[in-house]
């Protein structure tokens, strides 16, 4: 028989919905601030899965698929085990609107966290403690940085065999081989036997319906591969990322894509333009590699040195 979940003395039992709150953090105008989690329950045993967003405030593509994934009809009735969703695991700098905490933090390089440290410290701390232990495995979702826009792409390390089985069942159109980063949720979680894959879709501030619909598929074909949903969502034909380079600037200027986000790449081909803001193009961006265009720089005013396009390689 099952027993119930507990997270921060909050009990969840089996066949239960609930809303519980991770923790409460007190603001400099006394406000206080917490962070809801929404726990799904089957009377059924099962995994139990994670869908964490919105680790930095401004990643609102993340947020959206989480929401959606949570409103599904064939989830609200898991067939078994249990899903955790965190939407919005950061709402301080959610309320902010901006990717750092206000003490210039990043949350995601708080952890494994402290239950006195700063803001970012005890929210690494709290998910640690309540969340990783009660888990089986999850998906943690971001999007590019500003103006950087991702298409929609899984972060996994591939001589890991429960990421590669993970980010196969997930299915998005681009898996990348990404070495753990220290201090971030990812890496922390590993080392307790916890895989979390990382979906980047889209860009900050800025909904991506293609990035989110293919984060809400994924998710989708996890559940229903654990038999927690019924409910088939056709596979991608993913390609396996090695290893990615940056395209950056020669020259200031206006920049022009031509080519579309996730196309194919060859060496030589014809990719972008700068242009000198008063007509005459200043140079043309040559690519100098064979792979996949997985990112773009969305700014159209760019200096010299500047990143622009991101080119994932499946060869060396």
């Amino acid at each position: 028989m099952q027993s119930a979940i507990i997270i921060n003395r909050q009990s969840i039992l089996p066949g239960e919905t609930k809303t519980v709150i991770l923790n409460s953090y007190e603001l400099h105008t006394k406000t206080k601030i917490e962070i809801p989690v929404y726990v799904l329950r089957s009377k059924n045993e099962g995994p139990v899965m994670l869908l964490s967003a919105g680790m930095h405030g401004e990643e609102t593509n993340g947020i959206e698929i989480v929401r959606k994934v949570m409103l599904h009809d064939e989830v609200s009735k898991l067939n078994c085990g249990t899903l955790i969703a965190i939407p919005v695991i950061n709402v301080i700098s959610f309320l902010y609107g901006s990717r750092d905490l206000p003490d210039g933090r990043d949350l995601n390089r708080c952890f494994p966290g402290s239950k006195t440290g700063s803001f970012g410290s005890r929210i690494a701390y709290d998910i640690m403690k309540h969340i990783l232990p009660i888990i089986d495995f999850g998906v943690d979702f971001h999007t590019g940085g500003a103006r950087i826009n991702n298409y929609p792409q899984l972060r996994c390390v591939f001589n890991i065999k429960a990421n590669v089985d993970l980010a196969r069942k997930f299915s998005a159109p681009i898996i990348i081989n990404s070495k753990y980063r220290d201090n971030t949720f990812r890496k922390e979680a590993a080392k307790k036997n916890k895989p979390i894959l990382v979906y980047e879709g889209g860009e900050s501030m800025r909904f991506d319906y293609s990035a989110i619909n293919e984060g809400v598929n994924g998710c989708l074909r996890l559940l229903n591969a654990y038999h927690m949903i019924n409910f088939e969502v056709p596979d991608n034909n993913p390609v396996a990322i090695e290893k990615t380079t940056w395209v950056r600037a020669n020259s200031s200027g206006l920049f022009h894509m031509s080519i579309k986000n996730g196309a194919p790449v060859a060496e030589g081909d014809l990719i972008g333009f700068i242009f000198n803001p008063f007509g005459k193009t200043e140079e043309k961006i040559i690519s100098k590699v064979n792979g996949y265009i997985i990112g773009i720089n969305n700014r159209p005013v760019v200096d010299e040195g500047d990143a622009l396009i991101h080119i994932g390689m499946n060869e060396d």
